[in-house]
């Protein structure tokens, strides 16, 4: 297993995909997380403008098309400053053309005094399991797959249906570099879709053509709980819903618009 998602070379925001990021679709394409999570790596990176701490609140990533395992640039700026909110937006292209597009809303950060019955108390995720889930499949043991450390508590790639499951990256996301939480949670987010697929990727493909995170909260651990469902339509798309959760409580929900349809053959 290579030691990173990314290679870092001379230029800042040029990064060269290793072998980690190949997705189950393709050995020639990398899975959209560990794209999103270089999205997010280079958000955090843009000085913001909010007074004070800030916080992200929703991420929306577009993916405009495959993203080879190869080299990728990416760039993001500040586009609507804010005392308050502010509007990240960060690009990915690859091979001469644009692959991710992400907007970013990151928001202030500060106690203002909510009454105690505006607050819920947080309802934890189930205990991690104490191994790692066992894979018999070939196809869920190489490239990203591989790279996470898998704890299913409800089903299992490998059967249809509803899923759940904790989860944590065994490497890097950047070489030499200590992934932050954020980056962490845009890693596994993607997977709803594959967690809680309902067909036959042998007879069918189903697609994400964006992913969507809202956060109530910042995530405080390196586990990330996934608890994924997916719904189709008959007329080929669908929608992944996702609960997003740390060691101590939900943080927040994910979405994926799915296009689907037939394998040729």
């Amino acid at each position: 297993m290579p030691d990173a998602f990314y290679q870092p070379t001379d230029d800042p925001g040029r990064f060269v995909a290793t072998g980690s990021t190949e997705g189950p679709w393709s050995n020639e394409l990398q899975h959209a997380g560990p794209p999103c999570a270089l999205l997010v790596r280079a958000v955090e990176q843009v000085p913001g403008s909010v007074e004070g701490p800030a916080q992200v609140a929703r991420l929306t990533v577009e993916i405009l098309g495959g993203v080879p395992v190869g080299e990728v640039t990416v760039r993001a700026s500040l586009t609507r400053p804010g005392r308050s909110v502010e509007l990240v937006e960060a690009d990915m292209h690859a091979a001469g053309r644009p692959v991710l597009r992400a907007r970013v809303w990151r928001v202030r950060r500060t106690p203002v005094g909510l009454p105690a019955e505006a607050l819920t108390d947080p309802v934890p995720p189930p205990p991690r399991p104490a191994t790692p889930s066992r894979f018999t499949e070939p196809r869920w043991q190489v490239g990203y797959l591989r790279a996470i450390d898998w704890r299913f508590v409800d089903g299992h790639f490998e059967r249809p249906g509803p899923a759940s499951a904790w989860a944590r990256q065994r490497i890097p996301l950047v070489a030499g570099e200590e992934p932050s939480p954020l980056q962490r949670v845009a890693l596994v987010a993607d997977s709803g879709n594959g967690l809680s697929r309902l067909l036959d990727m042998e007879r069918w493909w189903f697609i994400n053509t964006e992913l969507t995170v809202h956060l109530h909260r910042q995530p405080v651990d390196d586990w990330v709980h996934v608890q994924a469902h997916t719904v189709l339509d008959e007329h080929g798309s669908g929608l992944a819903r996702t609960v997003l959760s740390d060691v101590t409580g939900p943080l927040g929900q994910g979405a994926q618009a799915l296009m689907v349809g037939r394998r040729p053959g």
